[in-house]
C-alpha cells in the first residue's frame, strides 16, 4: 500500500509535535522546517484538528499541539484520517466507478481486507512508539 504525501507529511508533523509536546507549533514554522507550502500544511493541520488529533489556537502564542498524549494516538487511526478521501482503488471511491467488472469482482473483498489488516497492524503502535525526541529536534 502506498500512502499519499499528504499522509507522509501529516505523520512527520505529528512526530515533530510529539517530540516537544509542551510547545505549540505554528504552521509557518513547520512549513519552513519541512520545506512545504504553508497552504498545504494548513490543509493537513485542518484535517487533523477536525479529527481531534491536534488542537489549534490562533494569535500570539498560538499554534498546534497534540490533543492527546502521543502514547494514546494510534497510527492506524491517524493514517485512516489522513487517507480518508484517497481510496486504494477506484471502486472504493465515488459511487460512479468506471469499472466494468465491479458487480462480479472478487478482488474488492481481498483489497478491503488487506486495507483493514494494514490499518489494524499500524494500530498496534502509537505516535509515541515512532517518535524519537532527540532526532527530531532541529539543530
Amino acid at each position: 500500500m502506498r500512502l499519499t504525501t499528504f499522509t507522509d507529511y501529516g505523520l512527520r508533523m505529528l512526530m515533530r509535535m510529539a517530540s516537544a509536546p509542551e510547545r505549540a507549533f505554528s504552521t509557518a514554522e513547520l512549513a519552513e522546517e519541512f520545506g512545504l507550502s504553508r497552504n498545504h500544511l494548513s490543509k493537513i493541520m485542518q484535517r487533523l484538528a477536525r479529527a481531534e488529533i491536534v488542537r489549534t489556537r490562533r494569535g500570539g502564542g498560538g499554534g498546534a499541539v497534540l490533543a492527546q498524549p502521543a502514547d494514546q494516538l494510534r497510527l492506524g487511526t491517524i493514517v485512516a484520517v489522513l487517507e480518508k478521501d484517497q481510496p486504494i482503488v477506484e471502486c472504493f471511491g465515488s459511487a460512479h466507478s468506471d469499472c466494468t467488472i465491479s458487480r462480479r469482482c472478487r478482488l474488492k473483498v481481498r483489497l478491503r481486507a488487506a486495507e483493514q489488516a494494514f490499518l489494524a497492524d499500524l494500530d498496534r503502535s502509537t505516535l509515541a512508539d515512532i517518535t524519537l525526541a532527540d532526532s527530531l529536534t532541529p539543530a
